[in-house]
């Protein structure tokens, strides 16, 4: 029985970068002889361990065989034959498949196991595939765009990127769980340079896959592509939530198409909301209308939650945007006491639908404010 750490902690090791997961296969062994050893199974489509003490994973060495289309159609076989080699082939990317020993404390010994040139790729700046096996998977199209966003000096090599277009191609893509595109496309946006992601989906021709369509059909106009980069660097450099980065670069479509693509690509509401209403901003803050400003705030719902607003100036003042007016009008409504305003129109009236008479008090002390502000 021995025990390796594998993949990111490897390659992340060798290139002096923090390591945050660290993975675990053990060669030669069997899941009674972990039971044995305290380890707890976890895995249900192969076999993982829990460690008795630290809570580390661990992975049997294993080998796979597709038996059904997409991501998880795979039958796995675990036995103590199956050799680290075996193990390493399965895996994506060659920077990917290194291992380590490690002694009885899991920390690394002696050096790298690197039978695919890993090594040689950090040097050279390449992610290369491992195996024929890569094209079994359609995820790896995805997962080699969020590491070129995530090391932006490495290039895809010519042969990988030949077998994404294939999978691309073959519609595997649509075999993908729109859960977990999400994931990819959320982690890929918070890498240190996100576009790469997005430029690597169209080298590949999967941008469909995963953005709306009017968002490609823009992409490939030059004078777009070319503000998308510029903003997208400011963007990255002042903003690090999702939410920003991912409403800087969806703020060239419309609310609706925003509304429409992510209620069937399963985000979540409140970064799909927050992206509606970025784009929303977009056809407001130049033409300062009254009426047209307390509609944006009505439909971003500034009265319940402020923060909100507060995180979308955030994005347009790294945009270059002067949104000074724009934190006034904010300060100034959000000081407005709507109970008082609901008392006095109380006092005053007794319609026998008072709700809309405060209602209708509210909207026009809000527009005489908005007034005053734009007047100073």
């Amino acid at each position: 029985m021995k025990i390796y750490q594998v993949g990111g902690a490897v390659r992340d090791r060798l290139l002096g970068r923090t390591i945050h997961d660290i993975d675990y296969v053990v060669v030669g062994s069997t899941a009674d002889e972990m039971v044995q050893k305290g380890f707890r199974p976890v895995g249900s489509h192969f076999p993982v361990f829990l460690h008795p003490i630290t809570n580390a994973e661990y992975a049997l060495a294993r080998t796979e065989r597709k038996t059904a289309p997409g991501h998880q159609g795979f039958t796995f076989h675990a036995d103590p034959s199956v050799t680290l080699e075996e193990d390493l082939q399965r895996r994506d990317l060659t920077i990917n498949a290194m291992a380590q020993a490690v002694n009885e404390c899991g920390e690394p010994v002696g050096e790298s196991v690197d039978p695919y040139g890993g090594q040689a790729d950090l040097r050279a700046g390449v992610l290369r595939h491992v195996s024929n096996a890569f094209l079994e998977d359609p995820l790896r199209v995805l997962r080699v765009a969020r590491f070129a966003a995530r090391f932006p000096d490495f290039h895809i090599a010519p042969e990988t990127l030949v077998y994404m277009r294939r999978m691309v191609d073959a519609l595997e893509l649509e075999t993908l769980s729109k859960e977990r595109i999400w994931q990819e496309l959320a982690r890929a946006m918070e890498e240190k340079e996100p576009l790469r992601f997005i430029e690597t989906l169209n080298q590949c021709n999967a941008l469909a896959d995963i953005l709306p369509a009017s968002f490609e059909k823009q992409w490939h106009q030059e004078n777009v592509q070319k503000s998308i980069r510029h903003a997208m660097h400011l963007v990255v450099a002042a903003c690090p939530e999702l939410n920003q980065r991912l409403a800087c670069l969806l703020r060239i479509i419309s609310p609706a198409e925003i509304q429409e693509w992510a209620r069937g690509s399963k985000w979540p509401n409140e970064i799909a909301e927050y992206c509606q209403i970025a784009a929303d901003f977009e056809s407001v803050y130049s033409k300062l209308i009254p009426i047209n400003i307390l509609a944006f705030f009505n439909r971003a719902d500034l009265w319940r939650k402020p923060h909100r607003i507060s995180e979308l100036l955030t994005l347009f003042e790294a945009l270059g945007i002067d949104i000074a007016v724009w934190q006034k009008l904010v300060s100034k409504l959000i000081g407005i006491d709507a109970g008082q305003i609901a008392e006095s129109v109380s006092q005053r009236s007794n319609a026998n639908d008072l709700g809309k008479v405060i209602h209708a008090e509210l909207e026009r002390v809000r527009v005489l404010i908005i007034q005053e502000v734009l007047s100073q």
